[in-house]
């Protein structure tokens, strides 16, 4: 209440001010080059004083903002010395001189705490950004990233800026850079669509065709926005869809509020039936991208005057006469988009470049399939004549008229794997473990890989992920801050998106290599099902040999699991859907497990149950789990010895962290890395954790933390803290001090932060401060000028004028302003939108 308090008396008082100031302008014409400067200031500001006053409105659970307080009663001195001013005589130069430092010096601190002409409408964006947030906290409860749902969008139908739109659950995706041979289809499809008769259209084409572009180009179209408006909504469906999930992103979207607990399909059916209703005067357009059942067409077909539904699919669906088949590009446009992805406009022109007739044949045994072209294309890039050879014997040989489409299609694609490295190679195959259409964290895959394939820490993690993404096999999403990994190693922000034609080809090679199921490397779920596979479980006393063991399911009891032996598993994935989910019984005998991550897609967090099975993992060394509601610390710490990571995404950790009274040291001795990130409930570290002799300890997004305990210092083996985005933060404990091996500190986006510690100064292995964003820090402890061994700080240009006059002391110090980067991509927007096809 006080911060709402604070945000409209600030718009009141420097309304109050620029009056005055328009006032004594006239008459004390003494002052008025400082006055003229002041009125400048103040008409500048106001507009956003009053959007931040409506915003204040609709953020009630934020504590009192002092530096509004403050900047309030600078307003009201000011105030009365302009009306003071006017009574100076032109003589008096003493007290004219006296009242223009007071002016330039109160214009200077408006400027400064609006950072008018440096970052004009930071604060302001940074209401926006906690109204959107607080707003972003309540869907994450019903909207999991990466669902089998639809993905978040940011451009809506219609739209004019990306500034300008709301974050919408449903919005039509992004356009690839680059679009061939689909003008025609384009508007032959318009034309299908817009008749009176068609209510339900079909766009059937084998998978990596091009299908979703054409969908969104369509949606995009001027003449189909002039119809529908804003009424145009874009759903990812899937193999394995979720439609209870699927109508409440589409009821939320469309109605503005949160929607009801439907009790079952048919109940949220019938209630997003009756919202249609209710809008009768209005043409709506849904398309549903990637639908493999005719049954979720039929359940969500409205019969509601102008409405019209579009629906992309790899299979023809009989139920529906208006079926628009896209074709293969033609042999010119199939040259175009593979001379695009093979010869970059920045080639090196003295690069030898392959005769014309073999660049055709390859082109020509693509078959006019874009993304086959696009892939193909993107591995020959930069490679000697004698593998473009080498690829078309291949591709000339794959051909079979026995084959359908998609296998056919997979064929083709594998020629492109040819060119990778062995590890490289295992690496991609491992994509066929994580459910389609979803967003891939690399912090995940780092533990993966390092287990599995004994990659040698995070950069070699790093260097196969840059060569799949250069191969156009994935597709690299770096969150906005632009340098994902590049600092501390940690890869928090970055992730992979990957077309599921090609997590396709990885579960297909994957099979390929070893049809018997007890020898295969991984054993992989290619859809989302009730139950385990009936081949995994029928010989109950088979071994079965896989190093990686991936489960994608709904929920799951204990008696919902079958007996299974997979003793040479070291990853175990757990993907459901759910509120409840047991542990599989067969985990007990998993002795060499060392990785396993618990994923849960549902709307809600989940319980976790049969936690008694982790007791018997002893060679476990790391845990993931996301979107789980943890019990108390005491139910779950088992004695995991050799446990070196806990990465903990989206939990619910409250009641965790506040009932733990074992000795959490003693349990897990070998714990070395803690990664928390958005935890929203969160409010302090869990007792104890001080204890642990961890190098690194990352807390992102948790923005209910209030407070660093003062024991961190406690920590004397830490190398890496990170508290990004923890906006409850006020300070950090001076008891840093002794964290003598720290050389990362992460403080960025810490909104109200507002001094850096005295004890700074005693972190002699220091090398990197990341501090962005933190615009309440004014002024730096004069103890900062003794750490010699600082090379990094990364800040904005307002903070970057703090550090430097230290860089003649500071000789190795170099300061980095990066450019603001906005973007979205990392929140997990429609991976089509993604230059893929």
């Amino acid at each position: 209440m006080a911060d709402l308090v604070g945000g409209s008396l600030l718009g009141a008082v420097a309304g109050e001010l620029l009056k005055a100031v328009i006032d004594v302008a006239k008459k004390a014409v003494q002052f008025k080059e400082q006055l003229e400067r002041l009125k400048s200031t103040l008409e500048n500001i106001l507009p956003r004083i009053e959007e931040v006053q409506r915003l204040h409105g609709q953020i009630t659970d934020l504590k009192t903002d002092t530096d509004i307080e403050r900047m309030i009663q600078e307003l009201k001195e000011g105030q009365v010395r302009v009306r003071k001013c006017e009574k100076i005589s032109s003589w008096n130069y003493y007290k004219k001189y006296r009242y223009s430092k007071m002016f330039i010096k109160l214009d200077e601190s408006l400027c400064r705490f609006f950072q008018l002409n440096v970052q004009a409408d930071a604060w302001l964006d940074n209401k926006k950004l906690l109204v959107e947030f607080k707003e972003m906290s309540r869907k994450f409860e019903a909207v999991s990233f990466g669902d089998t749902g639809p993905t978040w969008g940011f451009i809506s139908a219609g739209s004019e800026s990306i500034g300008s739109q709301e974050l919408n659950l449903c919005a039509v995706p992004e356009l690839p850079s680059l679009t061939v041979g689909l003008d025609v289809p384009l508007k032959e499809l318009k034309m299908m669509l817009l008749r009176k008769d068609v209510k339900v259209l079909v766009l059937c084409a084998p998978g990596g065709c091009g299908k979703t572009t054409l969908a969104t180009m369509l949606c995009q179209d001027e003449q189909v926005k002039g119809l529908f408006k804003e009424n145009i909504f874009f759903l990812t469906v899937s193999s394995s869809p979720n439609l209870k999930v699927l109508i409440q992103r589409l009821f939320e979207q469309i109605s503005g509020r949160s929607p009801p607990e439907f009790q079952n399909d048919e109940d949220a059916i019938k209630q997003l039936g009756d919202l249609f209703k209710k809008r009768k005067q209005d043409d709506i357009l849904l398309v549903l991208d990637d639908v493999w059942s005719v049954s979720v067409i039929e359940k969500l077909d409205f019969k509601k005057e102008g409405f019209k539904m579009l629906v992309t699919s790899r299979t023809e669906f009989n139920a529906f006469r208006t079926t628009y088949f896209l074709k293969m590009l033609n042999d010119r446009d199939a040259m175009t988009l593979f001379c695009h992805e093979a010869f970059p406009q920045d080639e090196n022109a003295n690069s030898e470049r392959p005769e014309e007739e073999l660049i055709e044949k390859i082109v020509r045994a693509c078959k006019g399939y874009p993304l086959t072209l696009k892939v193909i294309g993107h591995s020959l890039r930069w490679q000697n004549p004698r593998k473009w050879r080498q690829t078309e014997k291949i591709l000339s040989t794959s051909c079979s008229i026995f084959k359908d489409h998609s296998e056919d299609l997979l064929d083709r694609l594998s020629t492109s794997l040819s060119f990778l490295k062995d590890t490289a190679r295992e690496c991609f195959l491992d994509f066929g473990s994580f459910p389609e259409d979803q967003r891939i964290p690399a912090s995940a895959l780092i533990d993966i890989w390092i287990e599995l394939h004994k990659l040698d820490g995070e950069d070699d993690v790093y260097a196969n992920l840059l060569e799949l993404s250069q191969r156009n096999l994935i597709n690299l999403i770096e969150c906005p801050r632009n340098d994902a990994g590049d600092l501390d190693g940690t890869f928090n922000g970055l992730y992979v998106f990957q077309h599921d034609l090609l997590r396709d080809l990885a579960i297909y090679q994957s099979q390929q290599h070893q049809q018997d199921i007890k020898h295969r490397k991984r054993l992989l779920m290619e859809r989302r099902d009730d139950d385990l596979p009936r081949s995994w479980w029928e010989q109950e006393h088979q071994h079965i040999n896989a190093c990686l063991v991936s489960i994608l399911t709904g929920e799951m009891c204990s008696s919902s699991w079958h007996h299974m032996q997979l003793p040479e598993s070291v990853v175990l994935i757990l993907d459901f859907l759910g509120m409840n989910y047991s542990l599989p019984p067969f985990m007990e005998s998993m002795g060499k497990l060392k990785v396993l991550i618990v994923t849960n897609h549902g709307h809600r967090h989940a319980k976790l149950g049969n936690l008694s099975a982790l007791g018997y993992l002893a060679e476990l060394k790391r845990i993931r789990l996301e979107k789980i509601s943890l019990p108390s610390l005491d139910s779950i710490i088992m004695s995991l010895k050799n446990l070196h990571k806990i990465s903990l995404v989206m939990c619910d950790v409250g009641e965790a962290s506040r009932n733990c009274t074992v000795k959490i040291q003693n349990m897990l001795p070998n714990l070395t890395e803690i990664d928390i990130d958005y935890c929203n409930d969160l409010v302090e570290l869990p007792p104890g954790i001080c204890s642990i002799h961890l190098q690194k300890l990352s807390i992102t997004n948790c923005h209910n933390l209030s407070t660093i305990p003062d024991n961190i210092g406690f920590m004397t083996g830490l190398e890496v803290l990170r508290l990004h985005a923890c906006t409850g933060i006020l300070e950090l404990p001076d008891s840093i001090r002794r964290l003598q091996k720290l050389r990362f500190l992460d403080i960025s986006d810490c909104s109200n932060i507002e001094r850096l510690p005295e004890g700074m100064s005693e972190l002699c292995s220091l090398k990197t401060v990341d501090m962005r964003r933190c615009l309440r820090v004014r002024v730096l402890p004069s103890s900062v000028l003794n750490l010699q061994n600082l090379k990094d700080v990364i800040c904005d240009e307002e903070t970057a004028s703090l550090w430097e006059p230290l860089r003649i002391h500071l000789t190795k110090l170099k300061i980095k302003v990066p450019e603001d980067h906005i973007s979205l991509d990392w929140l997990g927007i429609d991976l089509r939108s993604h230059n893929f096809y």
